[in-house]
């Protein structure tokens, strides 16, 4: 059976809702995330873009590219529930729904065609979103993921695009490499030091070529670039709940030792969250007393997965729930209401110094594990459990 792959994208998603909310901000460059100088673009117009501003581009550059940009906060809670809305229209229609971020879809739809015609399903699809949530929205229609998001790519802003199934090869081969996914700045570069700039040209070299120069990477690489993508979509299901908790070998009533607990915990699941591409707006703090009496607590938040706000949170939440002073048997943390985001930090609270420190720390982290680096508060427990390793 032949595949029909849709992709879908919500343009500058952070902007259009915004949009929706204040209509004066349509036509005019503007800039989403933290309102002073430290603060980092979450996402911006495109308007802003033709004066070079990105995302994760620190706001004091982006005022200074673009003085007359109109700068606004941000609300997460109102992306997620226009984000839920998209999500509940799609999954009304598509028989198999992947939600890779919170503005982005994959939609498996093979076998459609005998029905309606895939290309005009997809097309009334994209006029409803637009017409019941007022969001632009773009698509991408082809065989595989990988040519459905290169396509959307080529759409933009506000259209659609179908690749004809054997036509996808020549369709890629005058785009630019950064087109591929997988292709970020460092991959550019080397790809551009090897003299390839153009999908053709990395479409006619040797995969072992490739494999040599790049490795495993590598030979993805040259399979996107030739359309190549046997990556199903995978149904859609949130995980509702991420948790971790500490039983102390001694009951204990410390509180240095307790907050160093929390926090080296906080650290974990932060880390989780923007491995997995989540968000949680709740947190719940729960404490077990010597005589196993639980306690809980729980807070809702804005949209993160920063640790800095949540060990903020978490701390709060114990100095409210700790007021019995009797020794702590177990202490834990619950973060619910998670959402998928595409965002790895949060861009609306960190500035570009947090920011960088959170992306290098994340790099260690995935390539080494969690305790090849830490917070100093928490490295007095791991000397701890390598001295007893050691006896």
């Amino acid at each position: 059976m032949e595949k029909h792959i849709v992709h879908c994208d919500l343009d500058v998603f952070f902007v259009s809702v915004e949009r929706l909310q204040n209509p004066e901000l349509i036509g005019k460059p503007v800039l989403i995330g933290g309102n002073s100088d430290r603060g980092v673009v979450a996402s911006c117009s495109y308007e802003a873009r033709k004066y070079g501003v990105r995302s994760a581009m620190s706001m004091r550059l982006a005022r200074q590219l673009c003085p007359e940009a109109i700068l606004v906060r941000g609300d997460m809670d109102q992306y997620s529930k226009y984000s839920a809305m998209v999500t509940e229209i799609i999954s009304e229609s598509a028989p198999i729904v992947e939600k890779a971020s919170i503005d982005e879809h994959y939609l498996d739809i093979s076998g459609m065609d005998k029905f309606f015609g895939c290309w005009k399903w997809t097309r009334e699809l994209r006029q409803r979103i637009i017409r019941e949530t007022g969001l632009p929205v773009s698509f991408g229609l082809s065989i595989n993921k990988t040519v459905s998001k290169i396509a959307t790519g080529t759409a933009k802003p506000s259209g659609e695009r179908q690749i004809q199934q054997g036509t996808e090869k020549s369709f890629l081969a005058p785009l630019s490499i950064k087109r591929i996914p997988m292709v970020g700045a460092k991959t550019y570069a080397l790809l551009r030091n090897m003299g390839i700039s153009k999908i053709k040209t990395l479409q006619e070299i040797d995969v072992q070529t490739m494999h040599r120069v790049m490795g495993e990477n590598g030979i993805s690489i040259w399979k996107k670039a030739n359309a190549l993508d046997n990556a199903p979509v995978v149904p859609f299901s949130e995980q509702k709940s991420m948790s971790n908790e500490h039983t102390f070998e001694v009951d204990t009533i410390d509180m240095y030792l307790l907050r160093r607990i929390l926090i080296t915990m906080i650290d974990e699941l932060a880390f989780n969250l923007r491995k997995e591409g989540k968000l949680t707006a709740c947190v719940t703090l729960k404490i077990r007393y010597s005589n196993f009496d639980t306690h809980t607590k729980q807070m809702k938040i804005t949209y993160t997965n920063s640790e800095k706000v949540l060990t903020e949170r978490v701390l709060e939440l114990f100095d409210r729930l700790y007021s019995r002073r009797m020794l702590i048997r177990l202490v834990g943390i619950k973060l619910s209401n998670l959402i998928t985001g595409s965002y790895q930090v949060d861009l609306f609270n960190d500035g570009i110094k947090e920011l960088n420190l959170g992306i290098a720390m994340d790099h260690i982290r995935t390539h080494f594990g969690m305790d090849k680096i830490m917070r100093a508060i928490s490295l007095k427990d791991e000397i701890n459990k390598r001295k007893k390793k050691c006896y």
